[in-house]
């Protein structure tokens, strides 16, 4: 005896309708509908799979270059400045997640040269500290990041502030930082020229357009500062610095504020997050509309199907088990489409910088301009938990779809339905 024929009979009659015979044409036709049902059902999975995936490989690729520049964690002292910052790195470091700390002064002004005028976010780091916690030297294209030494009042512009400012390598930049009010006079601007020494390129344009660094003696002076504003941290888990915030709290001593590299970029963060939902809830609906194209599917086959199910109650069958033979035709019609998208899905996300390059040559496009957007592929980055919750929500759609014509089914009249035949 197969498997099949140990079922019982809701199974055994649910499958026979998924796999409606071709002796009539209307049954072929149901059949047909079937299998249109399973390729929507697949077609809005796998495109949302993808979809998801790309919107993540972007939020990394961005993330990563972010992450760069930036520090995982950042502790301020509350005073304005840090000038026992060896022993309180110390402190941070017997946190075990606490891998590496670079001093830092961080203040805000504008580079002038010639007529060009931008603001600038200005660091002050000591190069080899600052090569622990991020990879700024490594992004250093033209010059070398040590060259910031203290007193040579040297700087390292981004790419794009120096193409703004139309400044090259040796060529003198003035920083202007504002300065405490004086008398009548209102506020009086200090500024000091700085012989540019370098320029990197993070490939994020805030960061590239809008910072600079310089040595961290020359900022400590140019501040009156009597030591570093706070340290910067590197994290063994960029994702679990919240915790670590929460916990250096605890352990470190002194008036100190910190904060983690989500609140740093948090309105960017904040946009990936609302974009990635709004791109969720909008392909889902392709899903739910493929899901509901069930209805139709079903309520055909009960029309079809009425006799059966008329025979089926006077041999003994109840309402409940009528209701179960379409349930479970509508639940393996959604079990199919969703297996079918998560694998389709799944192969295209994980081959997507090989699928680009071919639709690329073959139409003679690129989709990304790298002069634009500094990406020159389409990234990918696939999440199994996505997957997963995708897969889910379709076969709960599609579950959700049979409920009505099931209950029609089950209220079918077996007189009635046998009047005409």
């Amino acid at each position: 005896m197969s498997i099949f024929q140990k079922l019982p009979f809701e199974w055994q009659v649910g499958l026979r309708y998924t796999r409606a015979g071709k002796r009539s044409g209307r049954n072929s036709f149901i059949s047909f509908i079937s299998l249109i049902s399973v390729a929507g059902i697949g077609l809005g999975v796998a495109a949302l799979i993808v979809v998801l995936s790309v919107m993540n490989g972007f939020q990394k690729e961005v993330t990563d270059r972010l992450m760069s520049v930036l520090a995982h964690v950042e502790v301020f002292d509350i005073r304005g400045a840090m000038p026992d910052w060896r022993e309180q790195a110390q402190a941070a470091f017997k946190n075990p997640q606490v891998r590496a700390a670079a001093p830092f002064v961080e203040t805000q002004g504008m580079l002038l040269r010639d007529e060009a005028m931008r603001p600038v976010i200005v660091r002050g780091v000591l190069p080899q500290e600052e090569s622990k916690v991020s990879n700024v030297a490594a992004q250093v294209k033209r010059g070398d990041f040590n060259d910031l030494r203290a007193g040579s009042f040297k700087i390292v512009l981004g790419v794009e502030l120096a193409r703004a400012l139309g400044a090259e390598m040796g060529q003198n930049v003035t920083l202007m930082l504002e300065r405490e009010p004086v008398g009548k006079a209102g506020v009086l601007p200090r500024m000091r020229a700085f012989t540019v020494a370098g320029i990197f390129d993070a490939g994020h344009n805030e960061l590239d357009s809008g910072l600079a660094f310089i040595h961290i003696d020359d900022a400590q002076g140019l501040q009156n500062l009597a030591g570093p504003s706070g340290l910067r941290l590197r994290l063994a888990d960029m994702d679990r610095a919240p915790q670590v915030v929460r916990e250096l709290k605890a352990s470190m001593s002194g008036e100190l504020w910190m904060r983690d590299w989500s609140k740093v970029s948090a309105s960017w963060y904040a946009l990936v997050q609302s974009q990635k939902n709004m791109m969720f809830i909008i392909l889902s609906m392709i899903i739910a509309v493929a899901a509901f194209n069930l209805v139709s599917t079903l309520v055909m086959t009960v029309t079809d199907k009425q006799a059966d199910i008329a025979i089926l109650r006077t041999l003994g069958a109840s309402p409940a088990s009528i209701m179960k033979i379409f349930m479970i035709q509508g639940a393996v019609v959604g079990l199919l489409g969703a297996a079918l998208g998560v694998l389709s899905g799944a192969v295209l996300a994980l081959n997507i910088g090989v699928i680009v390059p071919v639709i690329e040559r073959l139409f003679g496009m690129h989709f990304l301009s790298k002069e634009i957007y500094k990406i020159s592929a389409v990234p990918s980055d696939l999440h199994w938990a996505d997957v997963s919750t995708i897969g889910l929500i379709a076969f709960g759609l599609a579950l959700l779809a049979t409920l009505y014509p099931s209950w029609w089914a089950a209220r079918v009249k077996p007189a009635e339905a046998l009047r005409y035949e």
